[in-house]
């Protein structure tokens, strides 16, 4: 006689998660009560002490209110902390993007480093086992190098082709291991669905952007300084940008989220053409 499994009991972290994509959507307004601790266990699957730990985690994070003894929660707004670098913060916020089923992630940058970066965490967790989406879509608009490109130029010669040659350089090496690393989650089986798809556009992008499952928008401005960089054994001076350390801001409010989202695909569904990585 076969003995049934027991399902796996969602994690304090991952019932967080939901909880926290409510409060930025909507689904849970500021001053509203959050369901008693006994209505999210049945809802989730999971023991109240699973429960107890992720509304602690809220708490902390200024999301719900602190609660009496015996009170219910109720949700406040986490207070706005100064920005930070691309590199922390893109990676902290899509660390909390795979805690969700379904991860959507619709980006434009100029070489996609840092979002290459910040998957490296949560890929580790779903190789461990730790956290397992049933899906994982990406998008991705990058500029096209063929393209006249305001930068990277050279500073002495905006007509040189050396700096352009170079980002295709970056841009190949980036999206590639980008695209690798999440189709092996497929291959290995370890995410029943993934979609990876690169387009470009023949425009100067003045911003990062990043549209995280469709209820938030991460955003940092390029700031263009000029930089010595190498290139195939030659020293260039060009007009360049440093994505990691520019400064991240977040936005869940919905009506900027939807607006971000409309302005993606529309570029995404006109001028976007598919990027040749070979």
């Amino acid at each position: 006689m076969s003995q049934e499994t027991a399902p796996e009991q969602p994690s304090p972290d991952r019932i967080a998660g939901v909880l926290r994509d409510r409060i930025r959507n909507g689904q849970l307004q500021r001053g509203s009560k959050v369901p008693t601790q006994r209505a999210l266990a049945e809802e989730f699957g999971a023991s109240r002490s699973a429960v107890r730990q992720a509304l602690s985690l809220l708490e902390r994070e200024g999301y719900l209110s602190a609660r009496g003894r015996g009170a219910p929660a109720l949700v406040a707004m986490p207070v706005q902390e100064a920005p930070r670098p691309a590199g922390v913060e893109v990676a902290d916020r899509i660390a909390i993007a795979f805690q969700a089923q379904d991860v959507s992630i619709d980006a434009f940058t100029l070489t996609t480093e840092t979002l290459t970066s910040a998957l490296a965490a949560p890929l580790i967790s779903i190789a461990a086992g730790r956290l397992t989406p049933r899906s994982i879509t990406v998008r991705l608009l990058l500029p096209s190098p063929d393209s006249p490109l305001a930068f990277p130029r050279l500073v002495s010669d905006p007509d040189d082709v050396r700096p352009r040659a170079r980002l295709r350089q970056l841009i190949r090496t980036f999206a590639t291991s980008l695209r690798h690393q999440l189709t092996s989650l497929a291959e290995m089986r370890l995410v029943p669905k993934v979609h990876v798809e690169i387009r470009c556009v023949p425009i100067t992008p003045v911003q990062k952007l990043y549209l995280l499952n469709g209820s938030e928008v991460l955003t940092a401005f390029y700031q263009v300084l000029p930089r010595t960089v190498q290139y195939e054994d030659e020293q260039m001076e060009i007009y360049d940008v440093l994505g990691l350390s520019s400064k991240i801001f977040q936005d869940s409010e919905p009506a900027f989220v939807e607006e971000t989202q409309a302005w993606f695909e529309s570029l995404w569904s006109t001028l976007a053409q598919p990027l040749t990585l070979g």
